[in-house]
């Protein structure tokens, strides 16, 4: 997998893209119109001889693009199938022992601190039972080349996968059946579907292409299409304490709403560099991860952000709670810890503190 960073690209009628996952995530996605297969053929791709992940001592020194905590263990996944471990925030990694697959993974869940799920190209799911130590490949289609982007599971039984050109699976059994659906009855949306997350009152929220969000308050049975005022794509999002959430994506845009997507709020990110991912810290502070070494801080509860440049300026696709007082940031060099706090963290990393001033009303 190339560790290069990729525009989005449009080729027309064969909408032939390359899109980097979350954004400027330092690998590309490569995407063609294909067909789909259909669910009744799953069972043969599932079950097929799967190629293991390859144990490596530099796995969490690899591209990571998601992590999670199962309980307290910190889960991230990446590229090559890899997924680490870590029983102490994210101060030190091990790889998982058996993930069958390797495939680039985008996108992890847990349901609780055992049951979770990982998904990613060639239309991978895997599901581990045991904290993420073993996986099993539940959902595999090579030939499709979709990628799914995504993951969310509402309990042990129900969940879904989705990403790229809209293509979307569900369960109602735990993973061991998956069937193709829809976003919503009647919406023939295509666009890639690249970040799921929900808000405080447990609405989800999908962030999108072409400044498109979709919006669900039935556990994503059913979606509802928000067309922001933004045209560029949302490549991320999480929702925050006070009950608003924050989407964001190309060139430093961001935007925040408080009145469930109804109405959106550019947000100051001092930035124009791409943002991929973000967190509310257990400690109410906002961090955003993106292209470059941009590393985000809010101090204002997510109105405003000030940019930490970090001195490698790799792109980073996600963000965790760390050790006390410190963050994981997650990208192409693997998991990176930083302070928690901005001044800390220019002077920890070497890093540039760049201050762009406020020019919205």
């Amino acid at each position: 997998m190339s560790s290069s960073f990729s525009q989005i690209v449009s080729s027309g009628a064969a909408r032939l893209r390359a899109a980097s996952v979350a954004g400027v995530c330092a690998f590309a996605l490569v995407f063609a119109a294909a067909g789909l297969k259909s669910a009744a053929a799953q069972e043969d791709t599932a079950s097929s001889e799967a190629e293991y992940a390859v144990q490596s001592n530099l796995a969490a020194e690899s591209l990571l693009l998601d992590a999670t905590y199962a309980g307290d263990r910190l889960v991230a996944v990446g590229e090559f199938g890899h997924v680490v471990l870590s029983d102490d925030r994210g101060a030190t990694w091990r790889q998982a022992v058996k993930v069958p697959s390797q495939a680039t993974l985008t996108g992890v869940t847990f349901i609780n601190k055992d049951i979770g799920f990982a998904v990613g190209h060639d239309a991978t799911v895997i599901r581990t039972k045991d904290g993420g130590e073993n996986w099993d490949l539940v959902y595999n289609d090579t030939e499709s080349e979709m990628a799914f982007m995504a993951v969310y599971f509402e309990n042990e039984n129900r969940g879904f996968a989705l990403g790229a050109f809209s293509f979307m699976v569900e369960t109602n059994d735990g993973g061991d059946t998956w069937e193709e659906r829809t976003l919503s009855e009647g919406l023939l949306d295509d666009y890639h579907l690249n970040k799921l997350f929900s808000d405080k009152d447990g609405d989800l929220y999908i962030s999108a292409e072409f400044g498109v969000v979709y919006h669900s308050t039935d556990q994503g049975r059913t979606f509802n299409r928000i067309q922001t005022q933004y045209e560029g794509s949302f490549w991320g999002g999480f929702g925050m304490s006070d009950g608003s959430v924050m989407v964001f994506g190309m060139r430093g845009n961001a935007f925040r709403s408080y009145d469930k997507g109804q109405t959106w709020q550019k947000v100051n990110t001092g930035t124009d560099k791409s943002i991929a991912g973000g967190v509310q810290l257990g400690s109410g502070k906002i961090v955003l991860v993106g292209l470059q070494g941009y590393v985000g801080y809010s101090d204002d509860g997510g109105k405003s952000f000030v940019e930490v440049t970090r001195a490698d300026r790799l792109g980073y696709a996600a963000v965790a709670d760390g050790p006390d007082g410190q963050i994981v940031v997650f990208g192409e060099p693997g998991a990176k810890l930083m302070p928690d706090d901005m001044e800390k963290a220019r002077e920890a990393v070497s890093a540039k503190i760049v201050v762009q001033p406020d020019t919205d009303s």
